[in-house]
């Protein structure tokens, strides 16, 4: 555990969190429909999606979840693992590395550095675990905003892909 910008703590994950996770992707998914941004994840909320619950369920219970606190409230999640999801078109590394798979902030904070909080500790354990590859991918469609966000977070792209019409964005950070 730790402390971060504006007295956000982050600690591990549980099952426990599952609720508090569907929570900020579902109001993610109506953040984004109302600003008109209805490719990245769709209008469905995520909570109703095929799958969705118990891919959340299993973010942590198979992989390294964390959650970030404010005031003992949950206002964001990450999700390492040590690679991409297999249903994505990416091609693991060719060395260790650790892979971002989930990573979402209560809009109702925004502008507080939770996600840039969330990516720093993501750097830390992956340096704890003596390994020196972080990656991400994240949706490369409207303005490249998110592309961007990684950027200004020390992620350099690496590479593009398509997932259906999806477009995606690989991104890399060396943490060694």
């Amino acid at each position: 555990m730790n402390d971060t910008t504006h007295g956000t703590r982050i600690r591990p994950g549980s099952l426990a969190d599952v609720p508090a996770i569907l929570d900020m992707l579902d109001s993610a998914v109506v953040w984004m429909n109302e600003r008109g941004n209805t490719e990245q994840w769709g209008t469905t909320l995520y909570s109703q999606k095929p799958g969705g619950v118990a891919r959340v369920e299993r973010y942590t219970t198979e992989n390294a979840p964390y959650i970030a606190e404010l005031d003992g409230v949950p206002v964001g999640a990450l999700v390492l693992d040590s690679g991409p999801s297999p249903q994505m078109p990416i091609a693991p590394a060719e060395e260790p590395e650790r892979y971002v798979r989930l990573l979402v902030s209560d809009r109702r904070h925004a502008g507080l550095g939770i996600g840039a909080a969330l990516l720093a500790h993501a750097a830390e354990e992956t340096r704890r675990a003596g390994v020196e590859l972080l990656r991400v991918d994240c949706w490369a469609g409207g303005g490249g905003e998110l592309v961007a966000f990684y950027e200004r977070n020390g992620f350099t792209p690496t590479g593009r892909f398509l997932s259906e019409a999806w477009p995606g964005q690989v991104l890399a950070r060396r943490v060694g």
